[in-house]
This record gives structure tokens, C-alpha cells and sequence, in this order.
């Protein structure tokens, strides 16, 4: 059998947390759009589609449908190494985690924008394939889904931020508890770029 494995990564952009990247197998000639109705870039679904389409992805998962992996980088890696090693080092060691998993079968990858694959598989990236191609649309729900519960759980940890709110996007409540309290150990202070914040 073939498969096809859509790609896509979730949370490039915040200050705090981690990114996400996800990666979903399944068939090829799954039809995914008929079976996740109103799959499509996780940025332009409510959290409560989203949240739905993941549960499906879940059940699918559970019928031996489909597979799938969501990697994280931490805070401190996208510091270190910068954001775009951080894409890459979650992106190919998703991909060989599910490559693993259907390394009998043929295999092609689907992945957005300008992410590459490890160089040694077949692979197609489609600018704006996160809406184009359902299956990258279910792996963008994937990261997103699953970086978003993560943030919601850290905020119990590190409560005077809001991130169960805002997941650690700059947004001006944000801002404000940052010039209030200073960084914590989740945030990237590559990303901050504020004098006015105190270490």
C-alpha cells in the first residue's frame, strides 16, 4: 500500500512555548476532505472546529485509518539554534518516526510553504498547501491542536502570564504581564526584543 504524509507546523511565531510540527499518514486515495468535513488551515477554523477535527483524526487513528506525530521544539532550542534549525529538527524526526511506522510501503511526502523533508525521501512542497491539500490541513490542525492543550497546561505551571488564553502570542495582555513579571523559562528571548523587560 501507499501512503501519502502531509506536513505542516504550528506556533513559528509566539513568544513563549514551544513549536510544534505535524506529521499525518494515511492511504493515498483516503479521502480525506469527505471524511474530516471543513478540513482546512488550522488558522482559519474556530478552536472548537479544530478541537473537532482532532478527535476524528483520533478516531481514525483508533480504526487503523490514518497515523500521526506531533513533534515539539522547546524555547530553549529555537534560543539556541534559531527557529528555523528548530523547524527542521522537529520536522525530520516526525517524519522518520511515521516513515518508520510504513517503511514497507511506498511513500510520498506532502509538506507547506518551504518546509523540506529529510533529503533521502520523495516529497512535493506546496506553497499554501495547508489550505490546498487536506491532508497538510489535517497536519497543521495536528500541531496546532496539540501545542495549544500543551499551553494551556503550562499556564497551570507558570500562571501570571495568560497563556491558556493567548498560548504565548504577542498579544498586548502579554506584553503587559512581561513588562510586569519579566521572562519566564518558557518564553524565547530571542523573540522579545524589549529592553524594557527585566531579566
Amino acid at each position: 500500500m501507499r501512503f501519502l504524509l502531509g506536513v505542516d507546523e504550528a506556533g513559528r511565531g509566539p513568544l513563549a512555548g514551544p513549536l510544534a510540527v505535524g506529521v499525518v499518514a494515511m492511504p493515498e486515495g483516503f479521502d480525506v476532505a469527505g471524511e474530516f468535513p471543513g478540513v482546512r488551515d488550522s488558522k482559519k477554523l474556530s478552536e472548537k472546529k479544530r478541537e473537532a477535527i482532532y478527535r476524528m483524526l483520533e478516531a481514525r487513528v483508533a480504526l487503523g485509518d490514518a497515523r500521526f506525530t506531533v513533534e515539539f521544539e522547546s524555547a530553549g532550542i529555537i534560543d539556541r539554534e534559531g527557529i528555523v534549525t528548530a523547524v527542521r529538527r522537529a520536522l525530520f524526526r516526525g517524519v522518520r518516526v511515521l516513515v518508520g511506522e510504513v517503511r514497507k510501503s511506498d511513500f510520498r511526502i506532502l509538506l507547506d510553504g518551504a518546509l523540506k523533508a529529510p533529503p533521502e525521501y520523495a516529497q512535493e512542497t506546496i506553497v499554501g498547501g495547508d489550505e490546498l491539500v487536506p491532508l497538510i490541513s489535517l497536519a497543521s490542525i495536528a500541531a496546532k491542536v496539540s501545542r495549544d492543550r500543551l499551553m494551556v497546561r503550562l499556564s497551570a505551571e507558570y500562571p501570571l502570564y495568560g497563556f491558556e488564553k493567548h498560548k504565548g502570542y504577542g498579544t498586548r495582555a502579554h506584553y503587559e504581564a512581561l513588562e510586569k513579571y519579566g521572562p519566564c523559562v518558557i518564553h524565547r528571548r530571542s523573540f522579545l526584543h524589549l529592553d524594557s523587560i527585566r531579566e
